[in-house]
């Protein structure tokens, strides 16, 4: 078994080490971690990130060779492995300026609809991406329908969709995967509205559990199938994890609505709530539950905490992937030093950041442990059986598309920890330092 743990609290110190598995002769009972091949779970769709407009504007600006090192370090095999990307239709905060593809109210048949200003920076970004990772899985999120939809006459704010407009908001969205994949861009799901119970001084659009249900049956879902997009995942609910349950339900117990919506995406910024997956898991086993955005907000986080940063994705990523999760998406994979540009000021922090004037990449700790997972969970692996001695030891596990099982340790505690993986009778030691992250890989390159 090959064992490779970082140690946030040691500044990112990595190690490798190899131990053997050996006859439990004894049957010790303390110290175990379990694992169960056997006992499998949720198939993984994968890992990705944002290309917000924001972060491919700062790719715009770095050198040839640092936008090659961006696209390897996120979309490489040795990199972060990532398969899937998530982008918005029209601006969001994270965008260098307001924009639509189509704001004018006399254009009923989106004649003057363009992707020019939306794809500006975007395009270039995931053009790059593609070549890289030919089968990537996009994902498309509004924030907004143009002003003069809504009943606010303003994208920002909050609002809502005005009834008459249901249908040309619907054309509109899927005029965006159309273009999206007349250019090669690989859209495999599409949220009905960015985080719907949410007034924000940026982009944002307010939708009640009805007025959700009601426009993805009556509107978005027969407007893919007309144009030929009857494959693509709805994602309902788009928000966070603490009415998680509540929304899919109220979405869902609707026999028609269930069959138009393909899964359910949440955020972690309303706390852990991970009951909450296993609770939609439970009743509704067929939704595909993706965590589709997560960032370290200055306005209420440090940049400098690198360890408790870090820490936070292992932790939503680990505990996520036991209570069913499917898909993980991370907020923007790059921004400027600033945690920008936002239009709104909401700057947040990215996994890798970018110093434009010195021309140099920044990883943060939370690139090396969101790694741990993502390069070595890879696309169509099943969660596998576990159980672990410690409740201060996180612990899930993963069986892959080439037969190697790969678990992952967390330690966020000040104390070391040993203990003894036990697979098929036999045990193997190991170490998890204080404040660390491991992933133990048995099988497949291991071997």
């Amino acid at each position: 078994m090959k064992i490779m743990t970082t140690s946030g609290g040691a500044a990112g110190r990595a190690a490798v080490c190899r131990t053997s598995f050996h006859p439990d002769a004894a049957n010790r009972e303390e110290l175990i971690l379990n694992l169960y091949p056997e006992e499998r779970f949720q198939t993984f769709l994968g890992f990705g990130g944002a290309v917000t407009d924001s972060a491919a504007y700062v790719y715009s600006t770095l050198a040839p060779e640092l936008r090659a090192e961006v696209v390897g370090a996120c979309y490489g095999e040795e990199g972060l492995g990532y398969t899937l990307a998530r982008s918005h239709i029209d601006s969001c905060d994270f965008s260098t300026e307001p924009y639509c593809a189509d704001a004018l109210e006399d254009d009923a048949a989106l004649e003057r609809f363009s992707l020019e200003r939306p794809g500006k920076y975007i395009f270039p970004m995931l053009d790059d991406i593609v070549r890289a990772c030919p089968g990537l899985k996009l994902m498309l999120s509004p924030w907004s329908p143009p002003a003069y939809m809504k009943d606010s006459a303003e994208r920002t704010g909050g609002g809502k969709l005005r009834p008459e407009y249901c249908g040309r908001w619907a054309r509109y969205m899927c005029r965006y995967a159309l273009e999206y994949r007349r250019r090669g861009y690989g859209v495999f799901a599409m949220s009905v509205q960015n985080e719907p119970n949410a007034v924000q001084s940026w982009e944002s659009c307010r939708y009640t559990p009805e007025e959700e249900r009601d426009f993805l049956l009556g509107f978005l879902a027969p407007e893919l199938r007309r144009q030929g997009l009857g494959n693509v995942v709805l994602t309902i609910w788009d928000h966070n994890k603490e009415r998680l349950f509540d929304r899919v339900d109220a979405i869902c117990s609707d026999p028609e609505a269930n069959a138009c919506a393909g899964a359910a995406g949440f955020h972690w910024y309303g706390g852990d709530h991970f009951d909450a997956l296993r609770l939609v898991r439970r009743k509704y086993p067929d939704k595909l539950l993706m965590f589709t955005e997560g960032c370290i907000e200055y306005s209420k986080g440090s940049h400098g905490a690198q360890t408790a940063n870090a820490e936070r994705y292992a932790r939503e990523i680990l505990h996520s992937f036991n209570a069913g999760l499917n898909a993980f998406f991370d907020w923007n994979v790059l921004l400027d030093m600033s945690g920008g540009p936002n239009h709104k000021g909401n700057y947040c922090d990215a996994p890798i950041m970018a110093d434009i004037v010195a021309g140099e990449l920044k990883y943060n700790l939370s690139y090396s442990y969101i790694r741990h997972f993502s390069r070595y969970i890879r696309p169509g692996a099943v969660r596998i059986g576990t159980t672990c001695y410690d409740n201060d030891l996180g612990f899930c596990a993963a069986f892959n598309p080439d037969g190697s099982i790969a678990a992952v340790a967390l330690n966020t505690s000040d104390e070391e920890k040993r203990g003894f993986v036990r697979l098929h009778g036999k045990l193997a030691e190991a170490v998890f330092p204080e404040h660390s992250i491991s992933t133990l890989l048995i099988g497949g390159e291991e071997a």
